[in-house]
């Protein structure tokens, strides 16, 4: 599990394209050193790290991962957002990111606000459903909250300090990213569907409009 607060950006140092897809990437090193088998978040997707060294690490990106985010695009040079798993007892800030990207979306304009900007992207109806104004949103792994919602889009404001630790300060309209919705919105629009929650209760919650 991760909480979206992204640790390092990184690069995409090698492509392999064999029996299946293998990235390798390069970041700065953590005080305490990735291991063999432990989970980090790359963009949002939350990679098994296959062999590691100083600063580098490998892993094997499943065909449904290739399919899903934007991984299956890398190249070398490419950058990336990082986190590593959070740990028990450990400061949980953001909000709960399984690292299963659901969709890829199209950033459909960058807007100023003042100091901070304005993204706007195209997610689809499903993903925006699951979503809840003032709510949480992953957005290539890089926890935010929800400003503006429609049908089958959204809005989020970034303050300077994310544009400048994250990828997401290069974003520009026209680039696609990987979201993962909250997973409570996930679960009340499942719970709706089998009739556990009538449409008033998800209009009150912000999860639909009337």
């Amino acid at each position: 599990m991760f909480t979206g607060l992204v640790q390092r950006t990184g690069t995409v140092k090698r492509v392999s394209r064999g029996r299946g897809l293998v990235l390798e990437f390069g970041f700065e090193p953590w005080d305490r050193p990735l291991e063999v088998g432990e989970s980090v978040a790359v963009n949002g997707a939350c990679l098994t790290v296959c062999k590691c060294s100083e600063g580098r690490f490998t892993a094997d990106i499943l065909r449904e991962t290739e399919m899903r985010t934007g991984l299956g695009s890398a190249v070398p040079g490419t950058k990336v957002n990082l986190e590593r798993a959070i740990r028990a007892g450990e400061p949980f800030g953001g909000h709960v990111v399984q690292g299963h990207v659901d969709t890829r979306a199209k950033v459909v304009a960058v807007e100023a606000c003042g100091r901070d900007r304005r993204i706007r992207i195209r997610c689809g109806r499903v993903a925006a459903a699951q979503t809840v104004l003032k709510g949480s949103v992953a957005i290539d792994g890089v926890s935010l909250t929800v400003t503006e919602k429609g049908e089958d889009s959204l809005a989020v404001d970034i303050i300077p300090e994310t544009l400048s630790r994250t990828t997401l300060g290069s974003l520009k309209a026209g680039d696609e990213v990987n979201v993962e919705t909250d997973v409570l919105g996930k679960y009340a629009l499942q719970a709706q569907a089998a009739g556990g929650i009538t449409e008033q209760a998800l209009i009150d919650a912000g999860f639909v409009e009337e």
